[in-house]
């Protein structure tokens, strides 16, 4: 269902589909946090502030995500949390250049239409296969029983207007985390008030942030946090889709500021997206939600936030990302895409999947293809 309201709902579709991003964020944060030691409050205070900003600001389900090569770069090389600000700033001041110039602009004009949609099926693909390796698998048989009984649920209950099948998948991670997993000493001992610590990056942070992390950054954000955005978000709400500069500007603004004040790098995002409309989301209240969330676990749990990221099982959390992947590759199939395109959708998608940059890779591969296809007509029948 589309909707061309811009009035902003607090009900209960919007508070399932608030967690429709869950299972992508909370791991990446919570990885970061130790992989560069970073200061909880302000990592979670900043990330759901943004979150609220960006949800009042478009009004649609357009949640804020960390940035996905960067956060993996992050946890692998276990980079420290000066270079990971100088980062954001640099991929901030790259993204705002690209958007003030009109190149962005002219990008999402000339990279095919099929290459798009080949990021979005190649993170779609990424998702639902990380949902059942990193996630679903990693509880044993507990965690695959905590699984199917979260899968029947949402099939049970999809689309179903009383009983959002989001907020039930969610209701069943809580009741099993509060019945085997609470700690409430543990809790309430990291209990109290907080404020994010403000710092200001380095040049020469911000240099090595450059190129450490920026830069294999900036494709996968090209392709998916803004151009397949842009296209997902002219799927579910044409009448009043942002335009490509303006999620380039928010994006490159949120960066940097985030920085400034403990804050990770974060993006907007195709997926999480289609993981808030999967779940019922239709207006920016499921962002507003969930963005008070982190804010009020930073200001107040922040020193108990290694129990909280605990407590939610992690098989209810990859149930919630292979819907989310799911979204993904459902919108590409009804992309009404003809059939030589669905062979760079393919192409451009795998690569992106399993070579190292491979969204860089994918989207060189599957343009260089689509040209390919368009001095060879026969192919487009073929």
């Amino acid at each position: 269902m589309k909707t061309s309201s811009a009035r902003i709902r607090f009900d209960r579709h919007e508070l399932a589909g608030c967690c429709g991003d869950l299972g992508t964020d909370l791991p990446l944060i919570a990885a970061m946090i130790v992989a560069a030691r970073l200061d909880a409050a302000s990592v979670l205070i900043v990330f759901g502030a943004l979150q609220i900003a960006t949800g009042l600001a478009y009004r649609m389900p357009m949640p804020v995500q960390p940035l996905k090569a960067m956060a993996a770069l992050v946890i692998a090389q276990q980079a420290d949390a000066a270079t990971l600000f100088g980062g954001g700033l640099a991929i901030g001041a790259l993204v705002l250049v690209l958007a003030l110039t009109g190149l962005l602009g002219w990008l999402a004009r000339v990279i095919p239409h099929a290459v798009v949609r080949g990021v979005q099926f190649g993170l779609g693909l990424q998702l639902a296969l990380l949902a059942g390796r990193n996630f679903i698998a990693a509880e044993g048989l507990a965690g695959y029983v905590l699984a199917a009984a979260a899968f029947a649920i949402v099939l049970g209950f999809w689309g179903h207007r009383r009983w959002p099948a989001g907020l039930l998948v969610i209701g069943l991670g809580l009741l099993y985390a509060a019945v085997f997993d609470l700690d409430a000493g543990g809790l309430v001992s990291g209990a109290g008030w907080r404020l994010p610590e403000p710092r200001v990056p380095q040049w020469a942070e911000v240099w090595a942030g450059l190129l450490l992390l920026a830069l294999p950054q900036l494709p996968l954000s090209l392709g998916n946090s803004l151009l397949a955005t842009e296209r997902l978000a002219a799927d579910y709400f044409p009448e009043r889709a942002p335009g490509v500069r303006k999620l380039g500007l928010t994006y490159a603004v949120m960066n940097l500021v985030a920085p400034f004040f403990g804050g990770v790098p974060v993006c907007h995002g195709s997926g999480g997206m289609a993981g808030h409309y999967a779940f019922g989301a239709r207006t920016g209240g499921s962002v507003v939600i969930y963005g008070a969330c982190f804010l009020g676990v930073g200001l107040f749990l922040s020193g108990s936030f290694d129990r909280v990221v605990q407590l939610f099982p992690k098989a209810v959390l990859g149930v919630l990302l292979f819907f989310e992947g799911l979204a993904l590759l459902r919108r590409v199939r009804d992309a009404g895409l003809e059939r030589s395109e669905w062979m760079i959708v393919f192409v451009t998608g795998l690569c992106a999947v399993a070579l190292p940059y491979g969204y860089l890779v994918g989207m060189a591969i599957g343009w260089v293809l689509q040209a390919w296809i368009r001095h060879h007509p026969g192919l487009r029948d073929a």
